[in-house]
């Protein structure tokens, strides 16, 4: 058989190893909320040790006849990054030697009593519900709908939130836990709020992020604008307010706006933006700064200000 357009059997290979790579990437991300579920990584560290495989067994409510299984499990998930080995010996004598487990940065980042977890948005991402759109992007591409989701579900993604009241209070907490670590950063952030009077976060969901800026700045007050459902019977306290309402229809005149993970333009004062900026070297899934300083242009600002960057997201200022 004439190989393809000239192509040699070492690239057509690799071709095929490209392929298998990103089919099967998917069971990277069911491994991790497989762990998640079984509270694998709660195991190892309430362990206090690097847990062997006999231990870990011991220690998981599975059926009897998967107990085998979780070798193969263990071995993807260090594969990944999220569990390390190490030696340890049976007894002080150093005579049999096992291989055993511990939590990396990833792993400890998603301990459930851990106060920065991020369980949650690990298993709310990893939901049905978000990851059955994509299997009808190419309906959607065909489609009318204005969503993948759309196309899926039969209706928008904030009115089944809306209609599902169980998934949206689950998807707000996964929400939540992502602007907890927000909280180790907001210190080294200071200057950019203090003088400000009055903030509104702008699909502030049940405003997390909203309370770790409020605490930090008792003189300001802080808004968190959201849909009403998502708002709904949360209290106010002494310097924030939550209100119900549709960015796109309404923002009150403030200092600033604060957007998380979401764009928008106020009418007036500073806009504060917390987002994903890629490296434009090495990432294409997100924007990168020109694209960024583009979107701003074009929306009718001045300058902007990259005050901070932690992770991959970072903090920028946009001014009128």
């Amino acid at each position: 058989m004439d190989l393809i357009h000239g192509e040699g059997v070492s690239e057509l290979f690799q071709g095929q190893c490209h392929l298998f790579k990103h089919i099967f990437s998917y069971i990277d991300s069911m491994s991790l909320k497989c762990a998640i579920q079984l509270g694998i990584p709660d195991i190892i560290h309430s362990h206090g040790q690097p847990i062997t495989l006999p231990e870990l067994v011991s220690k998981l409510h599975i059926h009897p006849k998967k107990t085998s299984c979780v070798h193969r499990l263990m071995r993807l998930l260090v594969h990944s990054g999220f569990f390390t080995k190490t030696i340890v010996h049976e007894n002080q004598e150093k005579v049999k030697e096992e291989e055993a487990y511990t939590l990396t940065p990833s792993s400890r980042l998603i301990l459930k009593d851990n106060v920065t977890s991020f369980s949650t948005y690990v298993l709310a991402m990893l939901d049905p519900v978000l990851l059955s759109p994509w299997q009808f992007l190419g309906d959607w591409f065909q489609g009318s709908e204005l969503t993948p989701f759309e196309k899926t579900h039969g209706k928008g993604f904030w009115d089944h939130c809306n209609q599902s009241p169980e998934f949206n209070n689950y998807f707000n907490e996964a929400m939540a836990s992502d602007s907890l670590l927000m909280n180790l950063v907001i210190k080294d952030c200071k200057p950019i709020f203090e003088g400000l009077g009055l903030l509104v976060d702008i699909g502030g969901g049940t405003g997390t992020m909203e309370k770790i800026i409020s605490e930090t700045f008792p003189h300001m007050k802080c808004i968190v604008l959201d849909l009403p459902h998502v708002v709904a019977n949360l209290p106010d306290s002494k310097n924030l307010k939550y209100v119900g309402g549709d960015m796109f229809q309404y923002i009150p005149l403030v200092d600033s706006i604060l957007f998380k993970a979401i764009m928008g333009k106020g009418k007036e004062g500073k806009v504060i933006i917390i987002d994903i900026m890629i490296n434009e070297e090495k990432d294409e899934h997100d924007r990168n700064q020109k694209e960024w300083e583009k979107l701003f242009l074009e929306a009718g600002f001045s300058h902007y200000k990259i005050v901070s960057s932690f992770g991959m997201k970072s903090l920028i200022v946009v001014y009128p």
